[in-house]
């Protein structure tokens, strides 16, 4: 496992370059800089426009920025935003990060709860009518984006409220009437603010997640060494639990690899449309505005978490599967 570690980690060097040179191309690329807006104001003389691009580092050349910024990286200095008056990029990331895992954890325990069991019922007792419906559900869930499942919670959130008085927030991380709240009161408000979008969010993975265990368990439960072990009076419990499950859970412990950059590029869209403040409408804000810093420390952080994620995908794949050696 050592030397499989260390390779991966060699690897792991070239792939994170790699990726932050083709970022910073294709930022470049797009027309004009942060100084575009400021170029078209002609209260803003030219030495005023000079100074800007000397603090933010602009006046150099391209590769020059590119590599001032990488090694300021790599001493733990992710730069400044230009667009918040010049505060770290990482005051900037941190909280906002904090904000995306709520809604990213809190949905991906509410899928797991709920996929598990609906993939091992549909695989016992398939082509039965909660089979059936359970598969109707998925398809609609897989083909609705998660957007239009938000305006049809927030429309039917408010019209409950109209009718009957149900206030259940639908906009931000915490309500504003809240002052000097004790930390158990501020926990069960932000949980009630998650909670919408966190359903929202854990509707896709439901309905994927269920699809892919149930055909995967069909086919082990299909197997000859499962139907020799249920000839020899093995227990339904062993059977399903120790031998089948675990065989069908490889496809799903392959994909948590992914689950570590999705801690870090939030939720989507869906941070959005509940003005939840992650870090999606961060980096939205900063594409417009070109705010290089904010862009590149946060892709350069996502491929970290990705590589590691993979990494630790295969590790825990070895523990699970006996079949496979990294030696």
């Amino acid at each position: 496992m050592i030397p499989f570690l260390i390779r991966r980690f060699l690897q792991m060097v070239p792939t994170f370059v790699l990726a932050c040179v083709l970022v910073y191309v294709l930022i470049q690329a797009a027309p004009g800089d942060f100084l575009s807006q400021f170029r078209e104001n002609p209260t803003i003389t030219p030495e005023a426009l000079e100074n800007l691009k000397r603090k933010f580092g602009l006046d150099k050349g391209y590769i020059e920025q590119f590599w001032l910024w990488f090694t300021n990286f790599l001493r733990g200095d992710l730069g400044i935003s230009f667009s918040h008056s010049s505060r770290p990029v990482w005051e900037l990331v941190a909280p906002r990060m904090w904000n995306s895992m709520i809604l990213v954890v809190f949905s991906l325990l509410l899928s797991y709860a709920i996929a598990i069991p609906v993939a091992i019922y549909s695989a016992t007792r398939p082509y039965s009518p909660l089979d059936r419906l359970f598969s109707v559900l998925s398809y609609f869930g897989l083909g609705i984006p998660s957007f239009f499942f938000s305006l049809l919670a927030i429309y039917a959130l408010l019209s409950i409220q109209q009718n009957w008085g149900w206030d259940m927030p639908i906009s931000g991380k915490s309500s504003s009437k809240l002052t000097d709240p004790t930390p158990l009161r501020y926990i069960w408000d932000v949980f009630l603010h998650s909670l919408v979008p966190s359903v929202i969010l854990a509707l896709r993975s439901i309905s994927s997640e269920s699809r892919v265990l149930r055909a995967q368990l069909m086919e082990v439960l299909g197997q000859d060494y499962m139907r020799t072990a249920r000839a020899k009076g093995l227990e339904y419990q062993k059977i399903m639990y120790k031998h089948a499950f675990r065989n069908a859970i490889l496809p799903i412990v392959a994909g948590l690899g992914g689950l570590l950059p999705a801690f870090l590029s939030g939720a989507g869209f869906v941070e959005v449309v509940f003005a939840w403040p992650g870090l999606t409408p961060l980096l939205l804000e900063s594409v417009q505005t070109q705010d290089l810093y904010v862009l590149m420390s946060t892709t350069a952080l996502t491929t970290i978490l990705y590589i590691i994620g993979n990494m630790l995908s295969d590790i825990l794949l070895a523990a699970v599967d006996p079949r496979i050696r990294y030696s």
